[in-house]
């Protein structure tokens, strides 16, 4: 009911010309929309989890709305800078996409490119060096390949009693028994990758057919050195999906994320994205310490000069968005009608 009062509100809005007068104002001058992806289905990854995959009908959409409204698609650190000196061209955005997934060189770049759209990758980067699919995503996909169905025994992957299927809920619960018994066991990368594979048998899944299709896995050094050299702007997102509480481990996995970006792609990140939005104020002096300059969250709104440097809000979209949802935030009403800036701090890490 409120989403279809939403959207009624969005449609009267436009037709009575309120998208075209804050588009054109000095207010949206004076801002930066940094639009925020995450992946780019390669089958049906936008059916299993909507709020993070967009069918590339929907991205094609999407950067077909951003020509036709003459908006300025800056780099992102360039938009970064002209905020901060005042001189943003009209209808400033900058695209952004998070973790470097296999789908963003195969489906979401040869776009950008086609409509010659500047883009920034936050690239995570151990699984950059083992070509096999993250663990705890492939464990949730494949078990939601299989959701309706109850298995009357987990007792094969070391999980008592049923493994019931039919809810996401349930679903959820498999995949965190299957992390900590990987957690119990401390399991390698390789070994994982073993445990995700006897999940597949189980669920009568050929494991291998996902791996060639490289389903849920990072860009492999010589496809990020590729986009890097055609011009994609590649920054950091940590090395391993994570930002531990601990200052040395945290900053580890800055240094590490840098030194294979770095190594691979010739270029010196200074732009941070926090993965899964979650940030803390301790973060602010380690990130510093670390020669990093803008930090961008998941909580929504458009950057103006007063943004903190390290706390810069960005837009998701994904696939439960609609077109005219996507246009209100171009124009800038979707942040002035926004109820909730803040993005959940639930911390969700990738597994290693």
């Amino acid at each position: 009911m409120l989403r279809n009062f939403k959207l009624a509100t969005l449609r009267a809005l436009k037709t009575s010309g309120v998208f075209d007068l804050v588009a054109a104002s000095r207010w949206r001058q004076n801002r930066l929309l940094i639009l925020c992806y995450h992946g780019t289905a390669l089958e049906d990854e936008h059916q299993w989890r909507p709020a993070l995959y967009v069918d590339p009908r929907v991205l094609e959409q999407r950067l077909e709305m951003l020509k036709q409204g003459g908006y300025a698609v800056l780099a992102l650190g360039e938009g970064l800078q002209r905020l901060q000196a005042g001189t943003l061209p009209p209808r400033s955005v900058a695209i952004t996409f998070d973790d470097g997934t296999y789908d963003f060189y195969s489906r979401a770049y040869p776009l950008l490119k086609q409509y010659g759209f500047p883009v920034t990758v936050y690239q995570t980067t151990y699984y950059m060096d083992h070509p096999r699919p993250v663990f705890s995503l492939i464990c949730s996909y494949m078990l939601w390949k299989r959701r309706g169905v109850v298995i009357h025994d987990g007792k094969e992957l070391g999980l008592a009693g049923p493994l019931d299927l039919r809810t996401e809920a349930a679903r959820h619960r498999v995949v965190r028994g299957l992390i900590e018994r990987a957690e119990r066991e401390d399991r390698t990368g390789l070994q994982k990758d073993e445990l995700a594979a006897q999940l597949a048998r189980l669920l009568e899944i050929d494991y291998e057919a996902l791996v060639q299709k490289r389903i849920l896995q990072i860009m492999n050094p010589q496809e990020l050195q590729e986009i890097a050299r055609d011009g994609v702007d590649i920054q950091l997102h940590t090395h391993r999906h994570r930002t531990p509480e601990d200052e040395a481990q945290f900053r580890r996995e800055i240094r590490d994320n840098r030194e294979r970006i770095e190594a691979v792609a010739c270029t010196r990140p200074v732009h941070f994205c926090y993965p899964a939005g979650v940030y803390r104020s301790k973060f602010f002096d380690w990130l510093a310490q670390e020669q990093v300059v803008s930090a961008t969250t998941c909580d929504a709104g458009l950057a103006s000069a007063g943004s903190r440097s390290l706390l810069i809000p960005r837009y998701i979209d994904n696939q439960f968005r609609t077109p005219i949802e996507f246009e209100s935030w171009l124009s800038g009403v979707g942040a002035l009608l926004v109820f909730r800036q803040a993005a959940s701090q639930t911390y969700i890490p990738i597994e290693t």
